[in-house]
């Protein structure tokens, strides 16, 4: 891709060169820092930082370090307000301060709004009644050579680049240093995963690793992404899910296993989909779902009160609770509440009518529960605002969950469903090695039919199983997801930090089209 430096970036090279000249590095190796912005803001005591009377020090002194990110000129004496990954304070600049000709040659003239700045120096409340640090020392630490995108606001609102979402998801590192609400949402995230990390270990469940490189793919409905390894010289496949390493560690003796993971899957980009995500997977011997589903309540639960101080957040126009319990449907009484239609037990010429009448697109390769997990998806899934457990699918849809104790053709599995999308999905897991290789061949021929999606046949997780696992509760949460609920975001893209995007456009492809990298 061609750079054409702007008129802006060539000023900024021509004042590193002047200041290199003048001796003054441009990117130096380190500053002590001992204060950051919020801290300072939070601890200040007009009466208890008043200079010693003796003396006439200050008495609260701080070295900083953080962006320019305004300035306000004004002939001896200027103000600018530096940014750090706290927030911001302001710094009281006097030409008399700082060594002689710096003020006026490099703090006026060659340093810019984004350079990278530390400061020594003593904090004051000024007349304005505005915590602020006076400068007694100022150093360059990074000279920024490209200008930071003008931010311009009102009625609280950010306009023109910062808000242009193929600037934000390109140049993340752009909209960190402009949103400070970007920051947070991340912070957020940190503290979700965090706050499930530690709910799960005070239970007593092991943390572990699995394969990110596996020789055969499954755990889920999905296609994979492929590579090959050159040594060995074999396919090789990104996972697409942890579940049956994770299961191969309950047949070795662990009755407690998790995973938090970047999975990958071959799909399609949309606000609900990066085919690059982060899962968490838990195993538990000696559980069924019924137990998970009280399990998950309470967990997520949990993570909205650490992250809000209480269980209810705020998604788009909708007020969530997550206070327990949550509302528990089975999925063929959920579709009949929605479309009319009693699904279950049709045959799957009737489903295919039923979903074609119905305005949906029925092709040869769909089998049964592809039908009915199509018509679930379009009239009710998009309705569960508030968090619900859909509960009993069809064997069909599920070949890694195990069979319904009382309703003959279902098995034991719910997915949580908030704000119109799942949130997690989970099983009373196939512990019968013969009925795993059944429906291990039944998705073979659904795959030899078409479905690219279908599992694959994993010989040696069926010969563990044949070793012997105890009745196991297993269950999959999408962090991004949770995310997005957790921090009112409407797209993926918004709590993935560098989310896959389509090629960077050159700037003679730019002049020809206008298509965007917005959500699908």
């Amino acid at each position: 891709m061609s750079i054409t430096r702007t008129e802006q970036e060539l000023r900024r090279r021509e004042e590193r060169a002047a200041l290199e000249e003048a001796g003054i590095e441009a990117y130096p190796h380190s500053w002590e820092v001992t204060a950051r912005s919020a801290t300072i803001l939070e601890t200040f005591d007009d009466e208890q930082h008043q200079p010693d009377e003796e003396t006439g020090e200050a008495r609260y002194r701080v070295s900083i370090a953080g962006r320019m990110m305004s300035r306000r000129i004004m002939g001896k004496a200027s103000f600018f307000h530096l940014q750090d990954s706290e927030g911001q304070i302001q710094v009281y600049v006097r030409r008399d301060d700082l060594p002689e000709g710096f003020y006026n040659t490099v703090f006026k003239r060659l340093l810019d709004i984004g350079d990278i700045v530390g400061v020594e120096g003593y904090v004051f409340r000024t007349r304005m009644g505005e915590i602020s640090v006076h400068a007694e020392r100022l150093v360059l630490l990074a000279k920024a050579l490209r200008p930071l995108p003008v931010v311009k606001e009102q009625d609280g609102q950010v306009y023109n680049e910062v808000t242009d979402k193929e600037f934000r998801y390109r140049q993340r590192y752009v909209d960190l240093v402009v949103n400070p609400k970007v920051r947070e949402t991340f912070r957020q995230r940190a503290k979700l995963i965090s706050g499930i990390r530690s709910f799960l270990d005070e239970r007593g469940y092991l943390e572990v690793e699995t394969p990110a490189l596996q020789p055969i793919y499954g755990g889920a409905a999905a296609r994979p992404f492929t590579t090959h390894h050159n040594a060995l010289d074999m396919p090789l496949f990104l996972r697409i899910a942890d579940e049956l390493y994770l299961k191969r560690l309950v047949v070795g003796g662990f009755d407690g296993v998790y995973e938090i993971a970047k999975d990958f899957r071959n799909e399609g980009l949309s606000r609900f989909h990066n085919p690059e995500f982060t899962m968490m997977e838990l195993y538990v011997a000696y559980r069924e779902y019924g137990w998970m589903m009280d399990l998950v309540e309470e967990m997520v639960e949990h993570v909205a009160t650490l992250l809000h101080g209480k269980p209810e957040v705020q998604y788009g126009e909708h007020t969530i609770s997550f206070k327990r319990p949550w509302k528990r449907v089975p999925i063929f009484e959920a579709i009949r509440k929605r479309t009319g239609h009693d699904l279950y037990g049709l045959p799957r010429e009737d489903l295919a009518r039923i979903g074609k009448d119905l305005g949906l697109e029925i092709d040869s390769s769909m089998g049964s529960g592809k039908i009915i997990d199509e018509i679930f998806g379009e009239f009710v899934e998009p309705n569960l605002i508030q968090p619900t457990f859909i509960t009993d699918y069809p064997v069909e849809l599920s070949p890694l969950a195990k069979r319904h104790r009382s309703t003959p053709g279902l098995v034991e599995r719910f997915e949580a469903i908030v704000g119109g999308k799942e949130i997690c999905n989970a099983f009373s897991e196939l512990n019968d090695p013969d009925d795993q290789r059944s429906r291990f061949e039944a998705q073979d021929r659904l795959h030899a039919a078409g479905d690219d999606e279908a599992m694959a046949i994993d010989e040696d997780y069926l010969r563990a199983l044949e070793y012997g696992m105890p009745p196991t509760a297993g269950l999959g949460v999408g962090i991004d997801r949770l995310t997005m609920l957790m921090t009112n975001s409407a797209s993926i893209r918004d709590v993935i930090l560098f989310p896959l995007l389509r090629p960077e456009k050159t700037e003679s492809e730019e002049s020809t089209s206008d298509e965007s990298v917005g959500d699908s």
